[in-house]
Order: C-alpha cells, then sequence, then structure tokens
C-alpha cells in the first residue's frame, strides 16, 4: 500500500461532508438515487481505494463528496452540469483554488460515459467507487427504480444508458482500475452488465414492450 501526504486538512474534509450532507438531506426528495447513501458509500470507498494506489486521499474524498452535486442542478446531467455548484461549495468550504479546480478535473476525468484507460491515479480512485456502486447486486434490485424516478428516465431508456456507457469498458479491460477491485469485484460487474443487456434486448421486444405499458397504466390507476 502506498501512501501520500495529503494536501488538504481534515477539517476542511469534514465541513465539505456536512455542507454536502445538509444539501442531501434538505433536497432528499430529488435524490432518491443519488442521495446521501450514495455520497457515504462512493466517499469510504474512493479514500480506501486512494491509500492503496498512492493517490491523495483527502483530495480524494472531497472529489467523491462533491463528484455528483450536478444532480442538484440538473436533473440526468454529467458531472460538468455541477461545476459552478461544485466550486461553491469548495470556496466556501475553505478548499484554495487551485485545490478545487483539481478536484473539479478528477470528477470530470472519473466520469463513467467519458473516462479513459489512462487517468490519474485521484479519478482511478473516485472511478472505482462509483463504478462498484453500480455493480453491486442489490443496485438494480433495491435502486435501479429510485435513478428512474430521480432522473426521469423510462427503463429503456436506462438499459440502453448503462450497455452504451459501460459494457464497451468492461470488455476493454478497465471497468475498475485497482486490482484488487477488479480481482474482488468483476464477477458481480459482469453479472450485473449482462442484466442490463438482458433488459435492454427485451424492452425492445413488442410484446415486453406492451407488458410493460400495461404495468404502468396499472400503477397510473393505483395512485
Amino acid at each position: 500500500m502506498r501512501t501520500q501526504e495529503s494536501t488538504i486538512d481534515h477539517v476542511i474534509v469534514g465541513a465539505v461532508a456536512e455542507r454536502v450532507h445538509r444539501l442531501c438531506r434538505q433536497y432528499a426528495e430529488r435524490l432518491p438515487f443519488h442521495g446521501w447513501h450514495h455520497v457515504s458509500f462512493v466517499r469510504a470507498k474512493a479514500a480506501g481505494f486512494a491509500r492503496h494506489n498512492g493517490a491523495d486521499a483527502a483530495v480524494v474524498e472531497i472529489a467523491a463528496l462533491v463528484h455528483d452535486v450536478n444532480y442538484l442542478v440538473l436533473r440526468n446531467s454529467p458531472a460538468a452540469a455541477g461545476r459552478s455548484l461544485r466550486l461553491e461549495i469548495l470556496a466556501e468550504c475553505g478548499v484554495p483554488p487551485r485545490i478545487a479546480r483539481w478536484i473539479d478535473e478528477i470528477v470530470d476525468e472519473a466520469e463513467m460515459a467519458t473516462r479513459g484507460r489512462d487517468i490519474s491515479l485521484e479519478a482511478q480512485a473516485l472511478s472505482d467507487a462509483d463504478t462498484l456502486f453500480k455493480a453491486l447486486p442489490v443496485t438494480p434490485v433495491v435502486l435501479a427504480h429510485k435513478y428512474l424516478r430521480e432522473n426521469g428516465l423510462s427503463l429503456r431508456e436506462l438499459a440502453h444508458k448503462i450497455v452504451g456507457e459501460q459494457c464497451d469498458v468492461h470488455d476493454e479491460g478497465f471497468y475498475f482500475y485497482n486490482p484488487e477491485a477488479a480481482a474482488t469485484y468483476s464477477r458481480w460487474a459482469t453479472a450485473n452488465l449482462q442484466l442490463w443487456r438482458c433488459i435492454k434486448e427485451a424492452v425492445d421486444d413488442p410484446t415486453v414492450a406492451e407488458l410493460l405499458d400495461a404495468v404502468h397504466a396499472v400503477d397510473a390507476l393505483a395512485s
């Protein structure tokens, strides 16, 4: 395990955590998927991956705390949509401007839809933590419907998004950057992506589409 001296005081990390926690509580109804449960999971895992790969753990921890604030700005948006709010939070909490810009770059660099094979150690740690949340076996069962509601997507749109953004990265061998994470969690990731490939095929079948329409009609009557 490699370690690096942190560039950020733990008091500042705590201030950012408290600020983001307050936002998650305030807007909990808007964040059923990307709420504090998601943020705190990614924060803990990202810090651990950072300590393992020699990244700046405090910087990674702060990046994890603010990586999804874009969902407070605009539904179904890329990380860059949260840049102004992200930098505002970091400034309020005393993060130096140079470090704040670096953190914002890490968040963009780690984004699943656009990340490459050769990204910074900090972005790798953040990406692996966020990717693990996606790959958890419980996520499709317990949380997928919350993602649909939060972002105003249909099941078909989500299936196409997941397959389109994640399958090539998985098949090209850098779904996880950390070797231990890959060894431990790749079986989950493979099963998860195979499920979403099957869902994508199913929702494109006209008979299944009719079934889903009928289910939605019943739900609408019940509500």
